[in-house]
C-alpha cells in the first residue's frame, strides 16, 4: 500500500493526499462532504473498527464523538485538506516507538475550511484526487497512514534523486555528445578552410603563372619582330655599305691598274736604257762573263731541297694561303689609311671571346654567334675582324687554359659562315709552326749566318730581350700548335655543319709527314701533338688503313729516333710507342665531347643572330 502523490502547495505548505481505501475502508468517498456529514462518517468508521477482529480491545471506542460545537452547527460545505509547513514537513526516518510500533511525526498545521477552497486544487502528484480527512486522535489507521507516509516519501526521495542522477548522467552524455560533435565540427571547418586556402593557392598560382607565360609569349613575340626588323634595316645598311665598298675597291683597282701600268712603263724604259748601257759598256770593255755571278736554276733548286723537307703539294698550299693572308693585309692596311676611324677599337672583344670559349656545347655556339655580330659590324670593314680572328684564335692555343675541342669547333661554325677565314687561319698556323704543313727547314751553315737566325727566321724561335727561347719552351708552343691543329682535323661536324678542313686534310697530313719530314726531337712532338687528339677519329674513319701508318710509325719513325741515342728522346719516344701499343687511339679523347646545357631564353636572338647571317652571307 503507497501513498498516491502529494503536492506542495503555495505558502510553504505540503498538501497531503491519500489513496481511497485502505482494509477495504474508503476514506475519501464524497469529496463534497459537509462537516456533520463528516462527522457521522467517522462515528460509523469507529463502530466498524472496534467490532473488526483486526484490531485489539484496547483501540475501541465506547463514546461517540461529539461536536464541540454541536450537532446543530452550521458549516459551509468545503473540501477538508490538510497542510504542512516547509520547516515541519521534515519526518524522521526510521524513528519508531518500540512499545507502541508507531511512526513518530511532526506537528500538522490545520487551516480553516476556507482557506482550502482558494488553493489552485490542480497541482497535486499521483492519479487520483484524495480528500484530505481531520483525525482528533491518533489511532490505529492515524499509525498506518503515518507509516505508509513516511515510507512513500523515502521512496520518491530515492526515486527523485535517481531521476535526477538519471538526468544528470544524460545531460552530461548530451553534453560530451555536443561538444564532441562540435569539435569535429571545428575540426571539419578549419579542414576546410585550408583546403579552401590551399585550392585558392593553387588557382592564383596557376592565374599568375598562366599570365606570366602569356606576357613572356607576347614580349618575345615583340622582340623577334623587333629584331627583324632591326636585321632587315641591318642588312639594308650593309647592301648600301657593300655597294660602296665595292665603288672604292673598284677605284682603287683602277687607281693600282693605273700605277701598275706606270711602273710597267717606267720598267720597260729603265730596261731599255739598261740595255743601251749594257750595249755601250760591251763595246768598250768587251765581253763580260756572267758565270762568275749568276747561280744555275738547277743548282739553287737542289740545295733548297736539301734544306726544306715537305711533300711539294704541302709547299704550294702553305705558297696559297700565306699569298692570300698577305693579300687580305695589305687590303686592310689600304682601307685603315684610308679610313678616318680607329677600326682597332672593334678587335680588344674578339680576344675576350675567344678566350671565354669552354667545352659547353651552349658556349660554343654563344661566342660562334656573338663573333659573327663582331663580324657583321657596319663601322669595321669585315676583312679586318675575320684577319684578326684567325690570328687570335691561333695564338690563343700557347695559354694552358685553352679548350682545343671546343675552339675547333668554334673555327668550323666561323668558316661555314665567313669561308675565306678557314685559309686565314691555317696561314697563321703556317706562319706560328712550320709542322701543321708539315715541313721542317734543316740547319746548314752555308745556308744560314748562324744557328740564332736558322732558329729564328725559319724555325719560329721567339726572341725576349734579345735571347731566343729554349728549345724546351719552343717545343712546349708547337704541341700547343698542333694539338690544336688535330683538334680541328678531326672535327668532322658541328651542328650539321661539315668541317671543310676535316678528317681527309688530317690523313694527308699525316701521310706527307711520313713521307717527307726527318726523326728528330721537333718532328717527334709535332708527331705525338697530332695523335692524341686526332688519332681517335682517323681509326674510325679509317681503320686498317691507320692502323698501317700507326706501324711506319713505330717501325720506321720510331727506330730513327732510337739511332739517334738521344736522352732527351727518350720521353717522347715512350709515350708515342705508349700510343700504339696501348691502342689509346681507340679512347675517345678528354674533352672531345662537349657538355650539354639547356637553351636559355637570354640565348635565343643569338640563335636567330646566327641563322640571320647565314642567310645574309648566302644571299
Amino acid at each position: 500500500m503507497t501513498f498516491s502523490s502529494f503536492c506542495l502547495r503555495g505558502g510553504g505548505k505540503l498538501e497531503l493526499r491519500f489513496p481511497h481505501r485502505v482494509h477495504g475502508i474508503a476514506f475519501e468517498p464524497e469529496p463534497n462532504w459537509s462537516f456533520e456529514s463528516l462527522w457521522s462518517e467517522l462515528d460509523s468508521l469507529e463502530e466498524k473498527l472496534s467490532s473488526s477482529a483486526n484490531f485489539p480491545a484496547p483501540f475501541a471506542k465506547n463514546q461517540s464523538r461529539g461536536c464541540p460545537h454541536g450537532e446543530k452547527a452550521k458549516r459551509l460545505p468545503a473540501a477538508f485538506s490538510m497542510r504542512v509547513s516547509d520547516e515541519e514537513l521534515e519526518v524522521s526516518d526510521g524513528e519508531e516507538d518500540d512499545s507502541r510500533g508507531l511512526v513518530a511525526a511532526k506537528r500538522i498545521n490545520f487551516d480553516d475550511a476556507n482557506a482550502g477552497e482558494n488553493e489552485d486544487s490542480g497541482q497535486e502528484f499521483g492519479a487520483l484526487d484524495v480528500q484530505p480527512y481531520l483525525m482528533d486522535e491518533v489511532g490505529l489507521v492515524e499509525a498506518a497512514l503515518f507509516e505508509l507516509f513516511d515510507q512513500h516519501q523515502l521512496e520518491l526521495k530515492v526515486e527523485i534523486r535517481r531521476q535526477i542522477s538519471a538526468l544528470e548522467m544524460e545531460l552530461m552524455r548530451k553534453y560530451q555528445k555536443d561538444a564532441s560533435a562540435f569539435a569535429r565540427i571545428d575540426k571539419y571547418s578549419e579542414a576546410r578552410r585550408d583546403t579552401d586556402w590551399k585550392l585558392d593557392t593553387l588557382y592564383q598560382r596557376n592565374i599568375a603563372e598562366a599570365l606570366d607565360d602569356h606576357l613572356t609569349s607576347i614580349q618575345r613575340d615583340h622582340e623577334i619582330k623587333s629584331q627583324m626588323e632591326e636585321r632587315r634595316i641591318r642588312i639594308d645598311l650593309e647592301e648600301a655599305k657593300r655597294k660602296e665598298k665595292a665603288v672604292q675597291e673598284e677605284r682603287l683597282r683602277q687607281e693600282r691598274a693605273r700605277e701598275e701600268a706606270h711602273a710597267k712603263r717606267r720598267a720597260e724604259e729603265a730596261r731599255i736604257a739598261a740595255l743601251e748601257a749594257e750595249k755601250k759598256e760591251k763595246e768598250e770593255a768587251g765581253k763580260i762573263e756572267d758565270s762568275r755571278t749568276v747561280i744555275s736554276p738547277v743548282q739553287t733548286n737542289a740545295t733548297a731541297g736539301d734544306i726544306v723537307r715537305a711533300s711539294a703539294s704541302a709547299l704550294s698550299l702553305e705558297q696559297a694561303r700565306l699569298q692570300k693572308l698577305r693579300e687580305l693585309e695589305n687590303q686592310n692596311q689600304s682601307l685603315m689609311s684610308m679610313s678616318n676611324m680607329n677600326l682597332d677599337k672593334h678587335t680588344p672583344p674578339i680576344g675576350r671571346l675567344i678566350r671565354q670559349i669552354r667545352g659547353i656545347e651552349e658556349n660554343v655556339r654563344t661566342k660562334a654567334s656573338e663573333l659573327l655580330k663582331i663580324f657583321k659590324n657596319p663601322e669595321c670593314p669585315e676583312s679586318i675582324t675575320v684577319a684578326a680572328f684567325a690570328k687570335k684564335v691561333v695564338e690563343h692555343c700557347e695559354n694552358p687554359d685553352n679548350a682545343a675541342f671546343a675552339s675547333a669547333q668554334v673555327i668550323v661554325l666561323i668558316s661555314s659562315q665567313v669561308p675565306y677565314a678557314m685559309d686565314l687561319i691555317l696561314a697563321d698556323f703556317h706562319k706560328a709552326c712550320i709542322y701543321t704543313v708539315p715541313k721542317h727547314i734543316a740547319y746548314s751553315k752555308a745556308a744560314f749566318s748562324s744557328k740564332e737566325a736558322y732558329y729564328k727566321e725559319q724555325l719560329g724561335f721567339k726572341e725576349d730581350g734579345g735571347q731566343l727561347e729554349s728549345v724546351k719552351d719552343y717545343l712546349r708552343r708547337m704541341e700547343a700548335y698542333m694539338r690544336l691543329y688535330g683538334a680541328l682535323v678531326q672535327t668532322e661536324t658541328v651542328r650539321g655543319i661539315e668541317n671543310s678542313h676535316g678528317p681527309a686534310a688530317g690523313w694527308l697530313w699525316l701521310a706527307r709527314f711520313l713521307n717527307a719530314l726527318p726523326a728528330n726531337a721537333f718532328t717527334a712532338v709535332a708527331l705525338n701533338a697530332f695523335l692524341q687528339p686526332a688519332g681517335f677519329v682517323l681509326y674510325r674513319k679509317y681503320k686498317s688503313q691507320f692502323r698501317k701508318l700507326l706501324h711506319m710509325v713505330s717501325s720506321h719513325f720510331l727506330n730513327a729516333l732510337k739511332t739517334r741515342d738521344d736522352p732527351d728522346l727518350r720521353l717522347i719516344i715512350m709515350e708515342i710507342e705508349s700510343y700504339i701499343q696501348d691502342r689509346r687511339y681507340l679512347q675517345e679523347p678528354e674533352g672531345r665531347r662537349m657538355e650539354g646545357k639547356p637553351l636559355l631564353s637570354s640565348q635565343i636572338a643569338s640563335e636567330q643572330d646566327y641563322n640571320g647571317y647565314n642567310y645574309y652571307y648566302s644571299r
